[in-house]
């Protein structure tokens, strides 16, 4: 039986980096920069106001109220502002150039506001209200690292500092496959014994929320040689083969049958709860990792092992879920030997469990905010007991 960590590094070792490619700034959201990103210009550029009010020599305003003569306007956007000579103040808006020999700038809010001859009622000291060129970010320095997510901030910077396209890891494309003869598409009637197909719809949003993009290969014959031909002919334009069910120690498990044969596939056992049954290897040289067909194991099976793979590929500088520690709000017991995941909501620091343990809870699955872990060696945790918890989509909302 494999430990949890063996797996994983199974798992994670079949996935290579994804190619680098550029993309405009604008498709670039979500994306994971696959290169350190230079800062084109400095942030700021040059010196220039944070307020809108009167750029001035503080020395010159050493006795209060001043009047002094207004002798320009500078608006954000100029580009020819003359230096300020002395025993005058230029009018300045937010952003604009200071002009040379100005130390500070007096708000409006502290003058009369007149555009001729200003009354200036307080000064504050010399600097205030100045953002110097270069205090944000140097140019030549590096604005962005390599394997960043690239949100709304850190598209931002990159188009401050002056970049349209952005160098980024080809997204994996993830094949998702769901067996068994049972599933029918929702939507369709339910004959007696049949159930509706929900892995491949889980599976591939889970792929996506991961960076990948996914393509559902639907209702695959349990047949072996047919399931070969079909899984085959698709392989091609995949980085990932993922499947769902058909994976036990029963009959009738097409997965197991069809890839165990070809040698390249192994089956195992994972001391994990849910999810024990696992399968990893390659096909036709692409990756495969084959999941148990349980809803609640395929989603535990995938956040434990496959998530952090594609995110790995990625180049994902922090490729794990956040952690964070807890305390059980009621007791809990968890079988020997295995590390149990169980479903939990996360809130203040306490958590909850939701549901049992069961495979089969899809409507508890989708209430959790977060996975509480429990060792192989623990199999009884009291309330107030201290727990470290996985959080899963939702848990920061």
């Amino acid at each position: 039986m494999r430990t949890v960590e063996e797996h994983r590094a199974v798992v994670t070792g079949l996935l290579p980096r994804m190619p680098v490619e550029r993309v405009p700034l604008e498709q670039a959201h979500g994306r994971v920069l696959a290169e350190d990103l230079p800062a084109l210009v400095a942030l700021p550029g040059f010196d220039n106001s944070a307020m809108d009010g009167y750029a001035a020599r503080a020395a010159e305003l050493a006795q209060l109220p001043a009047r002094l003569p207004v002798a320009d306007d500078i608006p954000a956007g100029r580009t020819d502002v003359r230096p300020l000579e002395p025993g005058t103040v230029q009018r300045i808006m937010t952003g604009a150039p200071l002009p040379t020999g100005a130390d500070v700038v007096i708000p409006v809010e502290q003058t009369d506001a007149r555009t001729d001859v200003v009354e200036i009622r307080s000064c504050p000291a010399v600097g205030t209200h100045l953002r110097r060129a270069g205090e944000d970010i140097a140019a030549g320095t590096v604005a962005l690292a390599a394997g960043t997510p690239l949100g709304a901030a850190q598209l931002g910077l990159a188009a401050a500092v002056g970049h349209s396209e952005l160098p980024v890891a080809r997204r994996p494309r993830v094949l998702v496959l769901s067996t068994g003869s049972e599933l029918v598409a929702p939507g369709a009637e339910l004959l007696p014994g049949q159930i509706y197909e929900s892995n491949s719809a889980l599976l591939a949003a889970a792929v996506e929320d991961a960076g990948g993009t996914a393509r559902r290969l639907h209702f695959v014959p349990d047949d072996v040689d047919q399931f070969l031909t079909t899984v085959r002919a698709e392989l091609a334009t995949a980085d990932l083969l993922v499947t769902s069910g058909g994976v036990s120690a029963g009959a009738y498990e097409v997965v197991k049958d069809a890839f165990a044969g070809l040698g390249t596939v192994d089956f195992v056992k994972v001391a994990m709860q849910p999810g024990g049954p696992q399968g990893a290897g390659t096909v036709d040289g692409v990756p495969v990792v084959t999941l148990p067909g349980n809803p609640v194991s395929s989603f535990v099976s995938f956040e434990v092992f496959v998530r952090p793979a594609l995110r790995r590929a990625l180049g994902h500088a922090s490729p794990d879920r956040l952690r964070a520690p807890a305390t059980l709000t009621e007791p809990l017991r968890s079988p020997p030997g295995r590390r149990q995941f169980l479903r939990g909501r996360y809130d203040g620091g306490q958590v909850s469990q939701v549901g049992g343990p069961g495979s089969h809870l899809v409507a508890h699955l989708a209430r959790a905010n977060c996975l509480v872990v429990v060792p192989e060696d623990v199999t009884e945790l009291p309330a107030g007991a201290a727990v470290d918890v996985v959080l899963i989509e939702g848990a920061l909302q």
